[in-house]
C-alpha cells in the first residue's frame, strides 16, 4: 500500500491518520508542495492520496501556483476509484475540484466543538460505527459548499459542511481528527505567537479544554482514521 501524502504547510503532521496507516504497513510518500516538492502527474503509481491542511484558502492560486494541478490529481485518483482523504484546506480544495465553491472567511472556528453526523452517515463505511455527536478538534476560518453529488455526512452550526464523500471513497474532512493532543500540544508550541494574537486565552485554558474533551476527540478520531484506512 502506497499512500501519497501533500502537505501545504509547514508542520502540520498525519496525525492519527500517520498511526493507522503505520498498522496498516503503508508506504508513505510524502510531497511538500508548498516548498516546491513535485506532483506526480497521476495517480497511478499510489493507492490513495492525503491531503493536508494549512493556513492559506483554497483559492491561493498566485501564492500556491500548484493548486491546480493538486486538483487535476484530485480528479484522477477519485476517477481511478483510489481512497482520497482531504483534512481542512485538504477538503476545501476537493470542493473546489470536484465543483463546490470555497467560501473564504465565513465560518471561522477554533478548539474542540461538537460534530452531529448526518442521517446518510449511518450507511457509510467510515462513519456508520460513530456515535450521533462526538468532539473534534477545529482550526479554520473558511467552509465550502458540496460538490454536486456528494454525499453529507457531519455537520455543526458554525460550518455546516464539516464532513462528506465524492464517489466511493473521497472523504473531505472540515475538523481536525486526525490531531489528537499530543498534535494538537505541538501546535501550541510552534505557533504560540499565532495563538496569541488569534485566540487570546487559548494557551492558558488548554489543559483545562483537553481534559474535558481530548480522550474522546481523540477516540473518535483514530476510529475515523482506521476506517478510512480500510477503504484503500
Amino acid at each position: 500500500m502506497r499512500v501519497l501524502v501533500v502537505q501545504n504547510f509547514d508542520n502540520t503532521g498525519l496525525g492519527q491518520v500517520g498511526t493507522a496507516l503505520a498498522e496498516a504497513g503503508a508506504e508513505i510518500d510524502l510531497r511538500n508542495a508548498h516548498l516546491g516538492d513535485a506532483l506526480p502527474e497521476n495517480a497511478d503509481e499510489h493507492d490513495a492520496i492525503v491531503v493536508l491542511g494549512g493556513g492559506q484558502n483554497a483559492l491561493a492560486d498566485e501564492e500556491y501556483p500548484y493548486i491546480p494541478a493538486l486538483l487535476g490529481l484530485l480528479r484522477d485518483f477519485e476517477a481511478k476509484d483510489r481512497s482520497m482523504l482531504g483534512i481542512c484546506l485538504g477538503s476545501q480544495l476537493m470542493a473546489r475540484a470536484f465543483g463546490g465553491d470555497n467560501l473564504i472567511g465565513a465560518a471561522p472556528e477554533f478548539g474542540w466543538r461538537q460534530i452531529a453526523v448526518t442521517d446518510d452517515a449511518a450507511k457509510d463505511p467510515v462513519f456508520g460505527a460513530l456515535p450521533e455527536s462526538f468532539p473534534a478538534f477545529q482550526w479554520h476560518d473558511d467552509t465550502f459548499t458540496l460538490p454536486e453529488g456528494a454525499v453529507h455526512l457531519a455537520t455543526n452550526p458554525a460550518a455546516r459542511n464539516q464532513a462528506y464523500r465524492v464517489g466511493r471513497a473521497a472523504y473531505g474532512f472540515q475538523f481536525h481528527f486526525e490531531a489528537d493532543q499530543p498534535l494538537v500540544r505541538r501546535w501550541n508550541a510552534l505557533f504560540p505567537d499565532l495563538l496569541r494574537e488569534r485566540q487570546p486565552g487559548w494557551l492558558e485554558r488548554f489543559e483545562d479544554e483537553a481534559t474535558a474533551h481530548g480522550d474522546k476527540a481523540d477516540e473518535i478520531g483514530l476510529t475515523l482514521a482506521r476506517n478510512w484506512v480500510a477503504t484503500i
